[in-house]
């Protein structure tokens, strides 16, 4: 089992710039391939950025490419986005997701948890 908690969330402005955090729990974390996802009001459940378990690689939508920076921390049992340039259409509620193992990060449905999720509004 698995707990995810997201922090960091907020209010900026368009331009600005936030860093979520994604504390988990566990002793296997560093197993985890682990992912950013958001979901804006009336809108489906997306996928931001993804992080593999073995070897490090990233992966991004292409709507945050060059703006949002996905990294983890194993020792720290930690993962983070950094997002920059920040624009009222990243307005949504970001969630922090685990998957055991799994190469293939972009699909929501191949997570194990989820965390609850933050708040980040972007006003223009």
């Amino acid at each position: 089992q698995v707990q995810l908690v997201e922090s960091g969330g907020g209010l900026v402005q368009a331009g600005g710039s936030l860093r979520l955090s994604c504390a988990a729990s566990g002793r296997t974390f560093s197993s985890y391939a682990m992912g950013w996802f958001r979901q804006a009001p009336g809108k489906e459940r997306e996928f931001v950025a993804g992080i593999s378990w073995i070897g490090g690689s990233t992966y991004y939508a292409d709507s945050v490419k060059g703006r949002f920076t996905i990294s983890r921390d194993n020792a720290k049992n930690a993962v983070y986005l950094q997002m920059n340039s920040l624009q009222p259409e990243d307005t949504a509620v970001y969630y922090c997701a685990a998957a055991w193992r799994k190469y293939n990060v972009y699909e929501s449905a191949g997570y194990d948890y989820w965390g609850q999720g933050t708040q980040v509004t972007v006003s223009s």
